[in-house]
């Protein structure tokens, strides 16, 4: 067992503490479970409470162009109320349920370049801490499993993931950012979009599925982008012919043709027309794992070992560098 960290707020002689996460990817809606150990320090202390957040590293643009920050997504508290005698050591499980929102970072054991964490948080002697910072790995829900081996099946290329803090308008969303997943025209489509970038907005009974095409351009027009929005169950992914749903999804989005003036809206699959809040527009590739679609299905492998060391240095800077930036107290 590795204490990450002694309580600064508390000095040398302060209580330490390691969160343990259950091993294995969880998914959206599921519950995390683990453990926090305590190890008591020179003196006796009184911890008040013990407080988990949900952190991600989420892109955001602006007027002076893009930046990247941690944000807080969920807060638990998970034990407290106890003293922790000097010297003593201290295990509170806990089991907590991940918003149905919660970003994937994984599909078939491979990362995704997005970075997820689970953050400890002790109040002691009227004192916080922010003292330990664990990876979160989450796995898809079915339906989100099956709708990506579509994709793969159809002939898309999936290029990257990442995170961009803001609102798609209309949506349901919760979450102050979203998940997008960037696919690789098949060869049927590549003359009419030069990306397809895919977006999950799950719900304990359903999942809004968000399609956007950066359209390519004819000779006397420029290209733009269309956006369409469906709706799928939870329980429908033993009774759905995928395949044929999610091209029939990809050829309305393609054959979408209004014009965008302004903020991006779309011809939502239920009638609506939302837009993009906060002057946000969905970016191109941020610091996601490229990978291959294999001809089977979503055979996902990193590409030649493309922006692998990219992925690799971003995720150590997060959990070893400075893991307070872009937080909510």
């Amino acid at each position: 067992m590795v204490f990450k960290r002694l309580l600064g707020s508390l000095g040398v002689g302060g209580p330490t503490v390691d969160t343990v996460l259950a091993p294995g990817a969880t998914a959206p809606g599921s519950t995390l479970s683990g453990q926090v150990h305590l190890k008591g320090g020179s003196g006796d202390f009184d911890i008040d409470h013990i407080t988990l957040e949900l952190v991600a590293r989420v892109e955001a643009e602006h007027e002076s162009g893009e930046s990247q920050g941690v944000v807080t997504f969920e807060r638990f508290v998970v034990g407290g109320g106890f003293r922790l005698v000097a010297g003593a050591e201290h295990s509170v499980p806990f089991a907590v349920t991940l918003p149905w929102e919660t970003p994937i970072t994984e599909l078939y054991g491979q990362g995704l370049g997005i970075v997820l964490g689970v953050r400890t948080e002790l109040a002691v002697a009227g004192a916080k801490d922010k003292g330990d910072l664990d990876p979160l790995a989450v796995g898809p829900l079915p339906v989100q499993e099956a709708i990506l081996e579509a994709f793969g099946q159809l002939g898309f290329g999936f290029g990257s993931a990442d995170l961009e803090y803001g609102r798609i308008g209309g949506t349901g969303q919760r979450l102050p950012f979203y998940q997008e997943i960037e696919l690789t025209p098949s060869p049927r489509y590549a003359h009419a979009v030069n990306e397809i970038e895919l977006t999950f907005l799950a719900t304990p009974g359903d999942m809004e599925v968000v399609l956007e095409a950066d359209k390519r351009g004819g000779l006397f027009s420029g290209g733009h982008d269309a956006l369409t929005r469906f709706a799928v169950g939870h329980d429908a992914v033993q009774h759905q012919d995928w395949n044929t749903l999610v091209d029939g999804w990809v050829r309305q989005l393609v054959e979408h043709r209004s014009s965008y003036v302004g903020h991006s809206s779309y011809e939502a699959g239920h009638g609506g027309h939302p837009h993009h809040d906060g002057g946000h527009h969905r970016s191109g590739p941020g610091v996601g794992t490229a990978v291959a679609v294999g001809a089977a299905g979503l055979a996902v492998g990193v590409v030649g070992g493309m922006v692998a060391a990219e992925v690799v240095d971003e995720v150590g800077d997060f959990f070893e560098g400075d893991e307070d930036e872009g937080g909510e107290d």
